[in-house]
Parts: C-alpha cells; structure tokens; sequence
C-alpha cells in the first residue's frame, strides 16, 4: 500500500502556497471554555476558510499534481458536502470540469453551494456510501479522475498542511482535538505533529452514531456502519480505510465519542461564548473536550473546528435541542377540569414568572384521563432549568399536577 511521508505534506504545501485557493486560517483563545475544562483553549479556526472546510487542501493538492501531469479532464467525487465543495473549488480554480455525487439527504445549502463553485451535482442515495459507489461507477466509465474523500495519500498529504500550521501557530500546544468522519484529516494532522511535535497528544472524536474507528482499531481492519444517523453530517462517512486506519493506529494517542446532544451544545456554546458559528462536525472537538471523558486540566488545548457549512434547517434543529437540554425551552403538561377559565389561569401563573408562551394545546383524548379531565401542554421559554422549577412548583401550589414533559 501507497504510504503518506511528511515529505509529501512540505510538497502539498508549495502547491497551495496560494491565497486564492487556501487561506491560512486565525487561532483564537477561548477564556469562556477553557474556564469550563480549566485549560488554556485555543480554537483553530478552519471553518473560516475558503468553502467553509479544510477539504479544499486535500483535493487542489491532487487535483493540481493531476493537471500538471495533464492526467485529468474530469473530476468525480462522492460528498456530503464539504469535500464536494473543496473538489468543484479546486477543478474550476485549475480548469477542470467535475462531478459531484452527493446523498439525497445532503443539506441544500451545500448541494447550491457546490453548483456555486462550478460542479455538476447529482443526487443518489440515502447516505454517504451510497453515494459514493455511484461516483466510483461514474469514475469507472470513463477518462475521469475519482477524488476519494479520504482514501488517497495525496488528500492526507494536503490535509496534512493544516497540521503543519496548527504546531507553527500555538508551538506550547500539549492536546489537539480532531474531528474524524473517514479519516484523512487526522492522519494528514497527526502526520505532521509526529515530524514537528511528537510529544503533542492527538485525540480523535467520532459522533457516537457514526463511529467507526474504536471498531477498527479492536479489528484491526477498517468497519464499516450500513447507516449512520448524526447530526455531524460532515464526518458522517460510515468508514475508514486500510490507509487511514494504519496512519491513525501509529500517530492518534486517543478516541473519544460523542453524542449528538453533546455536540448540539457545543455548537450553542461556540456560538454564544465564542460567536462562532460552526456545522456539527466542526464543533465535534469542543464536544469531546466538554464531555468529561477527556481531561485536559492545567494544559494548553487546541480544539479543530474544522466546518462551518450549517444548514440553517439544522441550525434550527441543534438550537431546539440544546435549548431543551438546558431547560430554557420546556414543554409542560397541566391536568385540569376541563372547564372555562383554566387556560387563562395557568397563563396567568406563566406570565408573572416572565415565562414566554410559544404554543399551548388541549389533549383530551388520553386513556388516564377521568371524564372531564383534560392536559394543557404548554411549550414555554425561561431563562433556564432553575426558571423551570420555579414555574413548575408554582403551578402545583395553586392545585395543578404538572410535569416537564419532552425534556432532556
């Protein structure tokens, strides 16, 4: 098998040594979070770079070699959206046309962006593989040039880059945090932080629903998920390869799983204390930190926001549910008699708390109901869970069975 050397990495980087094509992207400290896990947290922030992700490093750099060997007139690749994004953004930058198989199920502000960079999209398939057999087909047929996510030495050598910039911009470094879908990011990363920084500790994280690498690891060969189901669609891939596994079993120190509960929070986080707005993959990295599985106590702590491509649909999504989980959004199901007059009471209790009133409904057709019984269930905001209690115990002082109801 093909290996990846930091040679390759230093030569990825003359290739986009380019400010048009790749950006070197800000690092900034985080006092707010790194107050929550009491280190020194330093964001590196590669959602702010051209497409919204770092997939463009990976795909110019081959696509580029390519196109100097004038191997390439057509680029196919397979994406949920953001290396889709990186491969239309380096064809066109090098006059290539391209061919982007993206999953129905792709976020359509990625799917409009991707035609926006100048590719041809097509949509096939539920998910990522399965999107990603078609474009091998459509790759197969023809004199195109398949552009794999992940599972090319020259993509880890030009995500390999970013490593290389992450230990020049915070050299006192002791953990850095990495997003992990297919693997190519974290091996490029982990590649470069073994040549120029080998005592820095590199952890990987996976959405819990999407993750395959503890599996492989225990195996020792690639697994692979027949569905995934996260909101971190980004690093939703399903797999890894033999090439990835092998780079991230010799230099990856640590895996750590998240939620989707957890990152939902982390995206609110990054976005109220770090006014950053990321995409579920991206704030995979302040997930972990945050989780308590990882304990980064007294270090400096450098955490990969890697995308920023949110689909606003799923922004409302992830806000809903972190909202809910901090009890700042609650559903409360009041048992009354059903007579005149209660709607109006129990608003009243809801208003003097300064609770605002989002929906509110009648159920009466459940079977622990008694004849004349009916539920009130209130969809109300408060400033958070201490509000909450405050408004259900006030409730049931004036004679009402209430409970929190949808509420994590």
């Amino acid at each position: 098998m093909v290996g990846v050397s930091f040679a390759d990495i230093e030569a990825a980087g003359d290739r986009l040594d380019d400010e048009s094509v790749v950006k070197r992207t800000p690092v900034e400290r985080s006092t707010s979070l790194g107050g929550m896990v009491d280190a020194d947290v330093h964001l590196k922030m590669e959602h702010l770079q051209w497409t919204g992700s770092f997939k463009t490093r990976g795909a110019y750099n081959k696509l580029s070699q390519a196109v100097a060997a004038d191997e390439v007139e057509h680029a196919v690749a397979a994406s949920a959206g953001n290396h889709a994004q990186g491969v239309a953004l380096a064809a066109s930058t090098l006059g290539v046309d391209s061919t982007i198989v993206m999953p129905k199920t792709a976020p359509q502000t990625k799917i409009d962006a991707t035609r926006g960079y100048g590719a041809t999209v097509e949509l096939h398939g539920k998910d990522f593989q399965a999107a990603m057999a078609h474009a091998q087909e459509l790759a197969a047929g023809g004199d195109s040039t398949f552009v794999h996510a992940y599972d090319d030495p020259d993509i880890v050598a030009g995500q390999g880059t970013l490593g290389v910039e992450m230990v020049e911009d915070c050299p006192a470094v002791d953990t850095v945090i990495v997003p992990i879908g297919g693997g190519g990011l974290i091996s490029g990363i982990s590649l470069a932080f073994s040549e120029l920084a080998p005592e820095v500790r590199i952890v990987g994280v996976q959405a819990q629903k999407a993750a395959t690498v503890p599996e492989s690891l225990d195996k020792g060969a690639p697994q692979t998920l027949e569905a995934v189901d996260t909101i971190a669609d980004g690093i939703a891939t399903g797999g890894v390869s033999d090439l990835t596994l092998g780079l991230i079993e010799t230099h990856v120190d640590e895996i750590v799983t998240v939620s989707d509960g957890q990152i939902a929070r982390a995206v609110l986080l990054l976005l109220e204390r770090a006014k950053q707005l990321v995409e579920g993959a991206g704030a995979a990295g302040v997930a972990a930190m945050l989780s308590g599985d990882l304990d980064v106590r007294g270090e400096t702590v450098m955490p990969l926001l890697c995308g920023g491509n949110l689909d606003m649909t799923m922004l409302r999504t992830v806000l809903v549910h972190a909202l809910t989980d901090r009890r700042q959004l609650v559903h409360l199901r009041v048992r009354i008699d059903d007579v005149p007059g209660r709607m109006a009471d129990i608003s009243t209790l809801l208003s003097e708390h300064d609770a605002n009133i989002r929906t509110v409904r009648h159920e009466r057709a459940v079977e622990d109901l008694d004849v004349g019984e009916a539920y009130l269930v209130f969809r109300i905001e408060t400033s958070g869970a201490s509000h909450s209690r405050a408004i259900t115990e006030t409730i049931e002082d004036h004679g009402y069975t209430v409970e929190v109801v949808n509420a994590r």
